[in-house]
């Protein structure tokens, strides 16, 4: 998970100063060099990392935190609003004209950073706030590009022009503009090639392109995973044509976190969105007070918020929440509830979202989220009838399933048994917050 040891490393360093009544210079100081320490092993460039620190210890000495009840929560205050500011302070849009003026979009960016499927989802975020975008298929290079733009364009419900890979993609954006005029499409999204390394032809490719075409928005895609070298190839890109967003990907995975915390104070330009996973959904507008306080360890709950509305069914949730406060949920309930978990990041990055939870994640058990395909593997080898009334579950119905699932009855039993467990710990909670005992001695529930 994107952060998790720097994140693990400053939760440290804030516990130690949370102990202290009264904090010193020497507090300060010391504790600002395991900050320092820490940022420069999440890769963040030593150059920023100094001024950054030089920035913290001039707020945090002063005489409002030194004689603060709690000094310790205002340094963790002072390297919050210090993060923010480095990462851009406020959140930048894409910069999309009005009505059906046509809004043109480069993509740019090396080879492997996910531009051609980032092309897709933010046409896709383009549809939902009711544009009517055009992927434009500018990539004649590499193998099978075109086809995995038309396929993400397809799943997206969003046109993609091509003129195949025997044309200079100059005129294909030129000859894609028109269509745009033509089709009512008032974005057009410019997929161009990549290149394993910043070469002189792939710069002049680009250039070609801005001198022949109004381009209104040049969007870098980076690759997180590469740390320092994501914050090297976006200056060079800014320098050599331009940029005026950058859209870090793969940010959920296994990364320092560098790149995020460089890029605005080495580029001068805003992170506009980050990619958190590789379905064409996975992409989160960039809100740097967010992604501080994820950093930080306190969550981001108001992320956690969009999420849940964007691809929570509230029909069916509150469908759910009757069944829950009756006790009347089952097995194809338990599939909703896991496929609206999927939909939403997954159970890592859910709880990595919650204040409080978030800087606790290294104490958990851990928790892979592919290990909840074995259980719904197992509610899928079962008869509709049996997921719909588990009380028929016997041992024969159970050794079918286990069959059809690939798996032991072990495993089928242990489901029926949490899931038991489950229906009778929500029966005892319903009876609870009832209040009131009901004719038989039980406690009713008062919806």
């Amino acid at each position: 998970m994107a952060f998790e040891s720097l994140t693990d490393k400053l939760q440290n360093v804030f516990k130690s100063l949370r102990g202290k009544g009264r904090l010193s210079e020497a507090d300060v100081k010391a504790a600002m060099k395991e900050v320092k320490m820490a940022l420069l092993e999440a890769d963040v460039s030593f150059k920023i990392v100094k001024q950054f620190i030089k920035s913290v210890e001039e707020r945090a000495v002063g005489q409002d935190v030194m004689n603060s009840l709690t000094p310790g929560q205002m340094v963790i205050k002072i390297v919050n609003e210090e993060m923010v500011r480095l990462m851009g302070s406020e959140t930048t849009e894409l910069a999309i004209k009005p009505g059906m003026a046509v809004t043109v979009i480069m993509m740019v960016g090396l080879q492997g950073a996910g531009k051609t499927t980032t092309a897709a989802k933010i046409a896709g975020k383009l549809k939902e706030k009711g544009k009517r975008p055009l992927l434009v298929a500018c990539d004649i290079y590499r193998p099978a590009a075109i086809q995995q733009l038309q396929v993400n364009g397809e799943r997206q419900g969003v046109p993609v022009f091509t003129m195949g890979d025997s044309h200079k993609p100059v005129n294909i954006a030129k000859a894609a503009i028109e269509h745009a005029h033509k089709n009512n499409n008032n974005v057009v999204i410019l997929d161009t090639a990549g290149r394993l390394h910043i070469d002189e032809d792939m710069m002049a490719e680009l250039v070609e392109i801005k001198e022949n075409v109004e381009v209104d928005q040049t969007v870098l895609v980076v690759d997180a995973m590469t740390g320092q070298d994501a914050v090297n190839v976006a200056g060079m890109f800014n320098e050599k044509i331009g940029v005026d967003g950058v859209i870090l990907t793969k940010l959920d995975g296994d990364t320092r976190g560098g790149a995020a915390l460089s890029i605005r104070a080495v580029t001068g330009r805003p992170i506009l969105y980050v990619g958190m996973g590789e379905k064409l959904s996975d992409l989160e507008q960039f809100y740097p007070d967010r992604m501080a306080s994820r950093i930080l360890g306190m969550g981001d709950i108001l992320t956690l918020i969009e999420k849940a509305e964007a691809e929570v069914d509230l029909d069916k949730a509150k469908e759910m929440e009757r069944k829950l406060r009756k006790a009347e949920f089952d097995f194809n309930d338990f599939l909703d509830q896991m496929e609206q978990m999927k939909k939403m990041g997954g159970f890592t990055q859910i709880m990595g979202m919650i204040p409080g939870l978030s800087g606790k994640m290294k104490d958990m058990p851990e928790i892979d989220d592919k290990a909840l395909e074995r259980p719904k593997s197992i509610i899928l080898s079962m008869t509709p009838k049996e997921r719909s009334n588990p009380d028929i579950l016997n041992p024969s119905r159970k050794r079918r399933i286990a069959k059809g699932a690939g798996v032991d009855i072990s495993e089928v039993n242990r489901l029926v048994k949490q899931f038991d467990q489950s229906r009778k710990m929500m029966k005892q909670m319903s009876g609870m917050m009832g209040g009131k005992k009901g004719r038989k001695g039980k406690f009713n529930f008062p919806f």
